[in-house]
């Protein structure tokens, strides 16, 4: 028996619950390598649930049988994928050969119990899945037969945590049957007694692990568990055998997203297993609602980041066939108000996936006639727009024998301006001041939804199931439930903070300041006699003398900021909105901001303005509108329809809006705001909330308000945000305390820093540059686990304090201080290592991503550290000297200019690292180095087509848009290929001949 401590005895508790409810333990050696199949387990379920088939097989195909059904499932798993042949069987023979039973929405058929109860759930231990090999993971989950999950466990009284789990999948060669994406496994869980993570798809170092907990007290990670393990959740719920088979049957589903590249569309596919909380929360609404019937309301309080359009899909599709323990149907129809223009596909799709239904889902937004048939046929779900709210609850109300389920979804686009003001026209204004006063705010959805639901009083046959991240007080009256204490609160909360600290969105107050304290900044680093004068320094001095209110020198602020400090963030694609006071502001602003460009000679900034409807400007007398003021290089007009579009590729980078777009607009490049227009409550919200989506290489956002006090946006955000900080106080003073503190521990010491700086910010990358900056850092790793641990406490929360404090002060303006960007860099990534305080902080698997593109950053901005005349140069040598490195780097960067000139392309330096770091991964393939010194040029080109393709599908992560024009484009692919296999040929007989001096 395994000792108590060890991970073999975490596999037994975890075994031993599952066998507990239902499921069978498998046999390791049943496990065939080679297909990743376990078919005894297939064929006990095949012949137990479909006896009579069977049995006419067999008399049919005698001893071959068996072999013949294996060779036909595996291209079935290949071409189809595992979930669709579960779901919907495939055919042998002309006979359909059922592959798995789940259960059906209604009805008590004991044929169908029966048939579900012969489902075989198997756990088997320390599967070996490689041919002649003893690699092997720790738990196989599989389904007749079928792999659905594999768990890979580690126990912290053995000093192995969940990112060791997280990195031995990373490991893992994804080639393998077993991981076969789509087509094998469809989850892989990284387990330990405290946290659960999740992926559906292994990718080497580009896999994308998330969260799988259930929250604690408001944040991330899981409360304690007073009968064991944190995570007991995982396999004493979610895995039980009644859910898991619900998981597989009614949640996963395959998307496929078109993305659109050089107007061609590109089918991009993932596997999309349920995050818990959505999970738990369409289960338990759906489990009040058969309870309760037709006549309740549900609010649901899910932040953005929550995965709010999945869950909404989940809940409609199972609610309109949800039946009560009468098995009368609960729901005649349900209709989803939402403006989320793929929706209805993203749900016709899923159920399709679930059923092989089609003509489930009707979407009417202009009809109101077709609406009304829809509601009176009882069409399963209906998908309409706000606008048409009123004439459906109308229209509910003379059908009081019919029962609905309303689903209202707070994310409206607000992209149509006339569309909730119902084309009310907005009469020129005379001043700024009075256009000000006139523009009124865009309706809410919850305000609509509410009044109309509060003005027809509660009706017994209709339902609400509200989905809002930022209810306000009228919404939690109409929609939400009473405590112990009378107050109204959300039948389910996944809070802000806890999809910020679980990184599904950023923390948009880490980095907000306003206008008085930039300027206060500026002045207290401009004044201060320890930082170095720098020309860009004393320039940024100048925004004292300028007037608040003149919108031609907040144009010059704006500017001036977005091309120092955002421009490159993001590999060079941040993109930054104004948020104007009226609409007659934000033609202002676009005059303004063209004039400057103009006057400048700046270039590599372009301009769009957001407002609906006609502008008359009192000043000059004409008439503006969106279209007009918006031109595309061609010099073509861009219509509203297409701005969301223009403003998401290369040639447009600043968005200036007048309430358009501060709601429901999905931009992760967004990375700035400049906010010159009063905000209050869930407005503030969900205004500054346009910044917080995620993308490869965005790792802070900022904002710099010009017109609003900080402690009313904290005080904005914090009924929704447990823990809102925003930096007002900044002192850079404190930098240099921090440091003092920080040296004065002797954790690091000052020569590691500089040694690790000068291969930091060395200009080229070098394959060594990772295992030397380590080098340089463990040393203080070391140290810091010998200290006391409320010395440690006190270290760690110095270096946390150092790293955002200047992380905040840097987007401001540069720094001139070479020890302190130096130190930066080195805490940076000194604090990523530091063991994790799991009570205080929660688990952070981006550190060393975050630091590699805040190295691109400064690399792209041209690092101060390279120009102030420092004594010893941090430009490290290359390995096979100056002369030669330039010339490899000429090399490379002709890839990047030969693609934007053949294709029209505008890829940037930030698209050569992908080619840098390609490169550099071939050449140390010992694959790819055999052939290559086996080899003439052509043969090793032959060899190597579909290994590019390959590593190019590793990178799909790092820059999608590259990579998918490669798979997907020949002549792209046709030039790129021969170009690549070359670099790589010459840098393998190159460095094979520096080896060989």
């Amino acid at each position: 028996m395994p000792g108590k401590h060890t991970e073999a005895a975490f596999e037994t508790a975890i075994e031993t619950a599952l066998l507990a409810d239902g499921w069978v333990k498998g046999d390791p050696k049943t496990f065939d390598r080679d297909r990743a199949l376990q078919p005894d387990d297939f064929f006990a379920f095949v012949s137990a649930a479909l006896p009579k088939l069977w049995a006419e097989l067999e008399k049919q195909q005698g001893a071959g049988l068996r072999g013949a059904v294996v060779d036909t499932l595996v291209k079935q798993l290949a071409s189809r994928g595992t979930l669709d042949v579960l779901r919907h069987g495939f055919k042998f023979y002309g006979k359909t050969l059922e592959c798995a039973a789940f259960r059906a929405a209604h009805g008590l058929n004991p044929d169908v119990l029966a048939t579900y109860a012969k489902n075989r759930c198997v756990i088997t231990r320390q599967v070996r899945f490689v041919p002649g090999a003893d690699e092997s993971v720790d738990v196989l989950l599989s389904l007749n037969g079928l792999p659905i999950a594999t768990l890979e466990l580690k126990n912290q009284f053995t000093h192995q945590t969940v990112e060791d789990a997280i990195a031995q999948y990373k490991r893992r060669d994804a080639r393998h049957p077993i991981f076969a994406f789509k087509s094998r496994a469809l989850v892989h869980f990284a387990v330990d007694p405290d946290l659960v993570y999740m992926t559906t798809r292994l990718a080497g170092d580009a896999t994308t692990f998330l969260p799988f907990n259930r929250g604690n007290a408001g944040g991330a990670g899981n409360p304690p568990n007073p009968e064991g393990h944190r995570t007991a959740f995982l396999w004493e719920e979610v895995l039980q055998r009644d859910s898991f088979l619900d998981i597989v049957g009614r949640f996963i589903h395959l998307v496929k997203e078109e993305k659109i590249v050089d107007d061609k569309k590109l089918e991009i596919e993932r596997v999309v297993f349920p995050r818990y909380h959505q999970l738990d929360a369409v289960r338990r609404i759906e489990a009040a609602a058969r309870a309760e019937g037709p006549g309740h309301s549900y609010l649901i309080q899910h932040s953005a980041g929550s995965g709010k359009s999945n869950s909404i899909a989940w809940l409609a599709h199972r609610l309109a066939s949800l039946h009560d323990e009468k098995d009368q149907k609960v729901f005649d129809s349900v209709v989803v108000i939402t403006d989320r223009k793929v929706l209805d596909k993203q749900l016709q799709d899923n159920i399709y996936q679930f059923e092989h239904k089609q003509g489930v889902v009707a979407k009417i937004d202009e009809d109101s006639e077709q609406l009304g048939q829809a509601l009176a046929a009882g069409t399963p779900i209906v998908i309409t727009t706000l606008q048409k709210f009123p004439f459906v609850a109308q229209k509910i109300g003379k059908l009081p024998d019919r029962g609905y389920a309303v689903i209202v979804d707070e994310a409206h686009s607000s992209q149509g301006g006339e569309a909730s003001k119902e084309l009310k026209r907005v009469l020129a204004a005379s001043n700024l001041e009075t256009a000000e006063q006139e523009d009124v705010e865009e309706e809410d959805v919850d305000d609509r939804v509410a009044e109309v639901a509060r003005a027809r009083g509660k009706q017994k046959n209709l339902s609400f199931f509200a989905f809002t991240a930022t209810p306000k007080a009228k919404t939690l009256a109409v929609f939400g439930r009473s405590d112990a204490e009378g107050n109204p609160r959300p039948f389910h909360l996944y809070t802000m903070r806890q999809a910020i600290e679980e990184g599904f969105i950023l923390d948009v107050l880490s980095n907000y300041t306003t206008y008085k304290t930039y300027y206060k900044l500026v002045k207290a680093i401009e004044d201060d006699p320890r930082v170095p004068k720098k020309e860009a320094t004393r320039q940024l001095a100048r925004y004292m003398s300028l007037h608040p209110h003149n919108v031609a020198q907040k144009t010059e602020v704006i500017l001036e900021h977005f091309r120092a400090k955002v421009r490159h963030k993001i590999t060079g694609r941040a993109k930054a909105m104004v948020v104007t006071r009226s609409r007659l502001h934000a033609v202002r602003y676009k005059q303004a901001f063209d004039k400057y460009l103009k006057e400048h000679g700046i270039k590599d900034v372009g301009v769009l303005v957001a407002f609906s409807g006609t502008v008359t400007d009192p000043g000059d007398g004409h008439d503006y509108t969106e279209p007009g003021m918006n031109r595309d290089k061609q010099g073509k007009q861009i219509s509203e329809r297409q701005l969301p579009g223009a403003f998401d590729t290369g040639d447009f980078h600043v968005l200036l809006v007048a309430n358009k777009y501060q709601t429901g607009f999905d931009q992760p490049l967004l990375h700035t705001m400049y906010v010159d227009k009063r905000l209050s409550g869930v407005q503030a919200v969900q205004t500054l909330s346009r910044l917080n989506r995620t993308a490869p290489g965005k790792t802070d956002t900022f904002v710099l308000d010009f017109e609003n006090d900080a402690e009313e946006i904290r005080g904005s955000f914090q009924p929704y945000y447990e823990q809102t900080t925003v930096a007002e106080t900044a002192d850079p003073n404190q930098l240099y305390d921090l440091q003092h503190r920080l040296e004065s521990a002797q954790v690091f010491w000052r020569s590691e820093v500089e040694s690790f700086a000068k291969v930091f910010f060395a200009e080229k990358a070098k394959s060594t540059d990772h295992a030397e900056m380590n080098r340089h850092v463990d040393p203080a790793v070391d140290r810091f686990g010998a200290l006391a641990e409320s010395a440690q406490d006190e270290f760690r929360d110095a270096l946390s304090a150092f790293v955002r404090l200047y992380g905040f002060l840097a987007q401001i303006m540069p720094f001139t201080d070479t020890d302190l960007e130096k130190l930066y860099a080195y805490a940076r990534f000194l604090e990523s290592k530091l063991p994790q305080d799991r009570k205080k902080t929660p688990l952070k698997l981006d550190g060393e991503v975050a630091l590699k593109y805040y190295r691109l950053d400064k690399i792209s901005e041209g690092s101060l550290i390279l120009k102030v005349g420092e004594p010893v140069a941090l430009r490290a040598p290359t390995d096979v000297g100056t002369r030669k490195a330039k010339e490899d780097e000429a090399k490379l960067s002709e890839i990047i200019e030969i693609v934007n000139e053949r294709f029209g392309t505008e890829f940037t330096k930030a698209d050569q690292l992908l080619f840098d770091q390609f490169i550099e991964a071939a050449t140390q393939d010992q694959e790819v180095v055999q052939r290559a010194l086996a080899n003439p040029l052509d043969n090793f080109a032959v060899s190597m087509e579909d290994k590019v393709k390959e590593l190019m599908g590793d990178r799909l992560e790092q820059n999608q848009e590259l990579v998918t024009r490669y798979l997907n484009d020949a002549q792209f692919q046709g030039v790129i290929f021969p170009l690549l296999v070359k670099s790589i040929y010459d840098a393998v007989r190159r460095r094979s001949a520096q080896l060989a001096l």
